[in-house]
């Protein structure tokens, strides 16, 4: 392999990424807890014995540490990159935190991209839905797919695009899964679980999701108050089953608001 490949942090999708791509030596990894290091040994990537060292001659850099810490090793680590070395921020963090990294790697001469991760990296592996931002998106991901991942798309020369992407996103993926914490608690509770998975699959369409969003947000406007006053029931009920109504009460006050503005619409044309 020509280049030399740093990772910073050695957590679950360093460790698949290495292993499924096989970098061996060609990648160095460094972490801040020295006991990854028997990790980065089982994937046979070389264990870094400083960031330095581990940066040092590293022409793609994929950073992959803590949300929290992101920001972070981008701004302490940008002054140890070769001039020109490519920090690709892998991190789940907002646009806005990922553009403050890019003028820290930017100011010390290397190239910045926004890459946001689709999907859990087990167990797609190098076929996890890649988007890519910045200025070099296109070119970054041809480099990416030289290192074995094969779903990278370009999705703008902007920082912060991807990232934009990833998280407006997960306000559905991980809401789903929280409204289905809340709702399987209290069908347990009631002893229901069974009926209430049988009435969603039979009320279950399949449709594309922009089919779904434009078919719920004509439902949420014209009838968002009355469903606003259903879901105070439900919430209602969700608390007398001990089930404490969290993601329930939110759903309320964005039927209400939403029902609001669909009224307020239907004013302004009959007027």
């Amino acid at each position: 392999m020509q280049v030399k490949i740093a990772l910073i942090g050695f957590g679950e999708a360093a460790s698949t990424f290495a292993i499924s791509a096989g970098w061996g030596n060609a990648a160095t990894a460094f972490d801040i807890d020295p006991a990854r290091k028997d990790a980065m040994s089982r994937a046979q990537v070389v264990a870094g014995s400083s960031v330095r060292q581990t940066l040092s001659g590293a022409s793609m850099v994929l950073s992959l540490v803590t949300a929290d810490q992101a920001l972070n090793a981008a701004q302490d680590y940008a002054p140890l990159l070769d001039p020109q070395a490519i920090w690709c921020d892998m991190n789940s963090v907002a646009p806005e935190t990922k553009r403050t990294a890019a003028e820290a790697v930017e100011t010390a001469g290397a190239r910045y991209l926004d890459i946001a991760v689709l999907a859990p990296v087990n167990p797609a592996a190098l076929n996890v839905p890649l988007l890519v931002s910045g200025p070099e998106g296109e070119y970054v991901s041809e480099r990416l797919g030289a290192l074995g991942f094969t779903d990278c798309r370009c999705v703008g020369p902007e920082v912060g695009r991807a990232s934009t992407v990833k998280m407006v996103r997960s306000v559905m993926v991980k809401g789903i899964e929280a409204l289905t914490d809340e709702m399987m608690a209290a069908a347990r509770a009631a002893g229901v679980v069974e009926e209430v998975l049988a009435s969603l699959d039979a009320s279950e369409k399949p449709r594309s999701w922009a089919e779904r969003a434009a078919y719920n947000l004509e439902r949420i406007e014209t009838h968002g108050l009355r469903r606003a006053a259903e879901m105070e029931e439900v919430a209602k009920t969700l608390e007398s089953l001990g089930t404490e109504p969290t993601m329930t009460r939110g759903t309320v006050a964005r039927q209400r608001a939403a029902g609001e503005r669909g009224q307020n619409i239907r004013k302004d044309r009959a007027a």
